[in-house]
């Protein structure tokens, strides 16, 4: 009985030591009913107005918002086999890898059916917003500068005045955060001049995180004066209270990434987790979408010139191959440690 009762234990302990890392937990709706549950990268705050919306409507049931890193969703699902019902991330390549992989249940609606062809991948993974990777930058800190509009004038700037700058550039790290690898990569294919300009924020000693609030929070104390590639929804959300950070477009180009969903196979309530998959692409859903984060529309012909959408396709599995991820981080590395 007792060695029952220690492989128990050490199993139990083995469970709690592998399971994926929460950042935040949240129980929305009735008190007693069904459970829709929901696995998300995107901040409660920014998602309860449409969470509320959509219970609105289905006033007997309950729903558990889970948030966590895009890298701890990928094993939430991939590895551990967590159970729900519907799955939320920024970082478009893993979700396609799980999707890719099998781990996605097809489904098909109206609203999806409707998405234009670059924001869906067969039945699989789906689309629901379009957010612009950007760039943000102090007026304080910059003051007496002109604000760069370009990566060009960004990569100017910053050889011209290093002392006002070193120590103060902040970007994701590309080791511990799934969307920062993301942009990194996707910038890279777009242009030569992002190496030069990791190159530059490396001799000025930059500073790497693994999200946006963070760096957004470093900016409004006064720690740093430039963030790239900040998710920015994030920082439309933060604006009335950060009058000094201004949010630039690059106009050279604008990565957009989109936030995609998709039910995983075997979730106990994949029509729940459809539902809500058709709320979020509604005119209802956009709307608060669009209200909360003021993110642009899934309709190519209304974007910007310098918007440049990351299709929903295989290719973005590319650099998720181990050794083109070896080497990618190891050059990335490399320009960040420039004497």
């Amino acid at each position: 009985m007792r060695q029952l009762f220690l492989a128990a234990a050490i199993s139990l302990f083995a469970c709690v030591a592998q399971a994926f890392e929460v950042e935040d937990e949240r129980m929305f709706g009735a008190a007693e009913g069904p459970v829709l549950s929901v696995l998300s990268t995107t901040d409660t705050e920014i998602f309860a107005p449409l969470i509320e919306a959509f219970l609105a409507q289905r006033p007997g049931l309950r729903l558990r918002y889970v948030v966590a890193s895009s890298q701890e969703v990928y094993r939430a699902i991939h590895d551990e086999g967590a159970q729900f019902d519907l799955v939320i991330s920024s970082a478009m390549d893993l979700q396609m890898k799980l999707a890719n992989d099998g781990f996605a249940a097809g489904y098909n609606s109206v609203a999806v059916a409707g998405l234009p062809g670059w924001a869906r991948w067969r039945d699989r993974l789906f689309g629901f917003a379009l957010e612009p990777v950007v760039l943000l930058a102090s007026r304080r800190a910059l003051a007496g500068l002109a604000m760069p509009r370009t990566r060009r004038d960004l990569i100017d700037l910053l050889r011209a005045n290093p002392a006002r700058f070193n120590g103060r550039i902040a970007t994701y790290d590309p080791h511990v955060s799934g969307a920062g690898y993301l942009f990194a990569t996707q910038d890279a294919r777009q242009t030569d001049a992002f190496w030069r300009l990791a190159e530059v924020m490396g001799r000025l000693n930059a500073r790497l995180y693994c999200c946006s609030g963070a760096m957004i929070d470093d900016l409004e104390s006064g720690d740093l004066a430039l963030a790239y590639n900040v998710v920015g929804s994030y920082a439309v959300t933060r604006l009335p209270d950060a009058p000094d950070i201004e949010v630039i477009e690059p106009e050279d180009f604008t990565v957009a990434l989109l936030r995609t969903a998709f039910i995983p196979a075997g979730a106990a309530q994949a029509g729940l987790g459809g539902a809500l998959l058709d709320f979020m692409l509604g005119a209802q859903g956009r709307a608060l979408i669009d209200g909360v984060a003021d993110l642009p529309p899934l309709d190519q012909s209304a974007l910007p010139p310098h918007l440049r959408p990351i299709r929903l396709d295989p290719g973005l599995l590319v650099y998720l191959d181990r050794i083109k991820r070896q080497n990618f981080l190891g050059e990335w590395d490399a320009a960040m440690t420039q004497p």
